[in-house]
């Protein structure tokens, strides 16, 4: 069948909206049109053999805050970064985001190796190749040094309290979403055992395994915010005590928190240092597995999409730490 004239003048038309519309960005609420995540190589010696991914949101200017997203088993860098709500907040509050990515001829599952002895210290294995992976960001996007965040998923938050750990001058805050604290595998004398019981750690033994990981450093040590699912029995609960015992330890604090209230209907408690800064914050996910929190939607505290390991339990853990971080509004 032939259009007729008038045919051709509402199709041109109707292209003639498409247009209009893709140019104002009606079609990609809350992402940049062309921004896209990008490999770079040759960042480093790259002794953990990772490769490495960045998001920079489209016309970025220099001195802006980044954030390290590291995956959990199974993951990759683009699906974790853009179901966790990272790349999404990129766009909106003006980031830029690391992503370093597992090679499966360094683990068959993908995750990270958190509980190698090679990997978690500092100028070894992956804590090392993730360390140039940022040096090698700040010098390409002259992103701001003293505004470096670093998170992750499972092995991914096991990694972050290796970088926390490792590299404390490199992150202002770190954001650990059902992991593991650091030194958990060698004090546990197993992973699994560190996973499914925890490990029988005094704070202060705690505290001792990561001011090892970095001998004679003054400070100041990264804050430090935990997710946690309550009906998590892959990474247990206890975890979560294990790293609040260790990084208010770190922080000179104790260990009875100072403020709780609750967010989206979930248990969130605040831990201060004698100064009264907040230097721990935990949220306990009601019911949760295991996984990341997103909240999926268009609402300013909503991000994220849901997916394996990625539960929309109503609360963005992306959004949560992006604040508490002043990477956008509180």
């Amino acid at each position: 069948m032939t259009p007729t004239r008038a045919a051709h003048h509402r199709i041109a038309a109707v292209l003639a909206t498409l247009l209009v519309a893709l140019s104002l960005g009606l079609f990609t609420p809350g992402r940049a049109a062309a921004a896209s995540l990008q490999e770079v190589t040759g960042f480093g010696t790259n002794p953990g053999a990772l490769r490495m991914f960045r998001y920079v949101p489209d016309g970025l200017p220099a001195g802006r805050p980044v954030v390290v997203a590291l995956h959990g088993c199974t993951q990759n860098a683009a699906g974790y970064s853009a179901g966790t709500g990272w790349l999404q907040l990129a766009d909106r509050w003006g980031f830029s985001v690391v992503l370093p990515q597992q090679q499966s001829a360094n683990n068959a599952s993908s995750c990270f190796d958190w509980f190698q002895s090679g990997d978690i210290q500092r100028g070894q294995g992956e804590a090392a190749s993730v360390a140039q992976m940022v040096d090698r960001h700040l010098a390409d996007v002259g992103a701001d040094a003293s505004r470096v965040y670093v998170t992750g998923l499972s092995a991914g938050g096991a990694m972050t309290a290796v970088m926390m750990a490792a590299y404390p001058e490199k992150f202002a805050a770190g954001g650990i979403v059902a992991g593991l604290p650091y030194g958990c595998a060698q004090a546990a004398g197993s992973p699994y055992v560190c996973m499914y019981v925890g490990a029988a750690q005094t704070p202060r033994q705690w505290g001792d395994r990561v001011r090892a990981a970095r001998p004679g450093y003054p400070g100041p040590w990264p804050k430090l915010t935990v997710f946690q699912g309550s009906a998590d029995y892959t990474v247990k609960p206890v975890n979560m005590t294990d790293l609040v015992e260790q990084w208010t330890d770190v922080q000179g604090a104790d260990q009875s928190a100072d403020a709780g209230d609750t967010v989206a209907g979930y248990p969130h408690q605040v831990y201060r240092a004698p100064s009264g800064a907040a230097v721990v914050e935990t949220y306990s996910i009601t019911g949760m597995g295991h996984g990341q929190p997103v909240d999926p939607g268009s609402g300013q505290t909503q991000c994220g999409t849901a997916g394996a390991y990625l539960l929309d339990v109503g609360l963005c853990a992306a959004y949560r730490m992006g604040a508490a971080w002043g990477l956008g509004p509180a």
